[in-house]
């Protein structure tokens, strides 16, 4: 079918957090590479940020109400919020959003609706509007089968805080602690609305899930699910890579002349994603680690802003003192956003210290880089699993506290000799990480493979487009 010559009106509706929002804009260039018009509805400054980053897109601007919840104005996402009070403002604006994005697809109708799962206010503008919607979550199809698993069985799970089983499962998979009652009570009605969509976009390829994931996916929801990721993938330029989501704090020069300056596979990347931030005993126990095993680091730490009267000493008082000097050769901090793309792939990374969010875990993946492993909240530890006792891709840290939240204080200490002993594992070129390595390696390569013609999710993103050009077709017109 020449999808040039026919092609169908798709609008995109990101939710405005990194996680989500720049994996979703990257799989809709997928679309827009397949002659599809693609509109992202968004706001001022990430459609600043799309310009930029992904310039084949068409944007529709909304304003976002961030002074009519009681948020700064100017905050329009969800990276710089650092307490659970702004992060549930940030989360009723993006309710607020409904009036003027449902006003504009009123007035120009798509074919389909592509949005967010955590926009359930979309359910109704699609239904009320007559237009089909497919959904994202920004979750392995792994994640999302084992939570419809433990929600169809939360009844038989007697453990409310301790290990347990995911059950009805391919795979037997014990989780470290049930997850807080807040995530589910949340994150339940999003996930029954998600299945009263056309079908689920999955920003993955299928042989990372494998296929009997997506087998057991199907047989417990009825739902269709289309693997067309990964959406790093689409980014192949070093210049891509650096300008993916905010503007880095380190140029792309500096970043490959300290890299390009260090053996293969010797250096250790540590970035907790966008949103995550450890209280500074935390970090403090990490720099320790660290220091303890003499390895090569990148270490990505969100800009930590004290008070106007402390001096810098007491800001950096995560640090131990004289860390900075005695390992300047081989340590390089980066204070705020980094170009992680470009970071994870080049031949000096050698492993990944990651928090486990999907996009990260998903980029380690396709760089073909082992990841140490160290979940704090939501997804991250089902995502862990996968990563680790399923792939055989990455070994854990330790991390057994399943936070509501990814930044405040946390009961539980991850000390520095379990960090310094997982780094080691990755690093001391033992047989398990010479066997993890490989592993690691191999689905990097099928990760490239998969978006190059032929590969699966390049013939996903076919199926799926076929698929909806007949629904459309079958429909009688309004």
């Amino acid at each position: 079918m020449d999808f040039q010559q026919r092609s169908l009106k798709l609008h995109f509706i990101p939710y405005l957090a990194a996680g989500h929002f720049i994996p979703l804009c990257d799989l809709a260039t997928l679309f827009v590479s397949r002659g599809q018009h693609v509109t992202v509805i968004t706001t001022p400054s990430n459609a600043q940020i799309l310009r930029k980053s992904n310039p084949s897109l068409h944007l529709h601007i909304v304003d976002f109400p961030s002074k009519e919840v009681g948020l700064d104005d100017g905050v329009q996402t969800m990276t710089n919020l650092d307490n659970l009070t702004n992060s549930a403002k940030f989360y009723r604006a993006a309710m607020l959003l409904r009036g003027p994005i449902e006003l504009f697809v009123e007035q120009h109708r798509p074919d389909y609706i592509v949005a967010d799962f955590l926009y359930p206010w979309v359910d109704d503008m699609a239904n009320n509007l007559g237009i089909p919607r497919l959904a994202f979550n920004g979750f392995s199809l792994f994640t999302v089968s084992a939570m419809e698993s433990v929600k169809a069985h939360s009844t038989t799970l007697h453990s409310e805080t301790g290990p347990f089983d995911i059950p009805d499962f391919p795979h037997h998979i014990t989780m470290c602690s049930r997850p807080p009652k807040m995530f589910t009570k949340f994150m339940e009605p999003l996930l029954g609305l998600e299945l009263k969509s056309y079908g689920l976009i999955v920003n993955n390829f299928e042989e990372l899930d494998g296929e009997e994931y997506v087998h057991h996916y199907e047989k417990i929801t009825g739902h269709k699910a289309w693997h067309i990721g990964p959406a790093c993938m689409v980014r192949r330029m070093a210049q891509e890579k650096a300008v993916r989501g905010e503007k880095s704090v380190v140029s792309e020069q500096e970043c490959l002349s300290w890299l390009n300056s260090k053996p293969a596979s010797s250096v250790v990347y540590i970035c907790f994603g966008s949103v995550c931030r450890f209280p500074d005993k935390q970090l403090f126990e990490m720099a320790c680690g660290m220091e303890q095993g003499g390895y090569n680091f990148i270490w990505v730490v969100p800009e930590k802003k004290g008070k106007e009267d402390e001096s810098e000493e007491e800001k950096e008082k995560w640090l131990p003192k004289g860390f900075e000097e005695r390992n300047k050769d081989q340590v390089m901090i980066i204070r705020g956003w980094a170009p992680q793309l470009l970071i994870l792939s080049h031949s000096s990374v050698g492993a990944f210290l990651t928090h486990c969010g999907w996009n990260s875990t998903l980029e380690g993946t396709s760089a073909g880089v082992p990841m140490i492993t160290w979940p704090v909240q939501g997804d991250q530890f089902y995502n862990e699993r996968l990563i680790t006792q399923v792939r055989g891709i990455g070994v854990q840290v330790g991390a057994t506290e399943w936070s509501i939240i990814g930044f405040g204080e946390r009961q539980k200490l991850v000390d520095r000799d379990s960090i310094h002993n997982a780094i080691t594992r990755l690093m001391d070129g033992a047989d398990e990480a010479v066997q993890i390595r490989r592993r690691a390696r191999r689905f990097g390569e099928k990760a490239k493979k998969a978006l190059q013609h032929g590969g699966s999710s390049h013939n996903n993103l076919t199926a799926l487009i076929e698929d909806l050009m007949r629904f459309k077709d079958s429909k009688p017109l309004q």
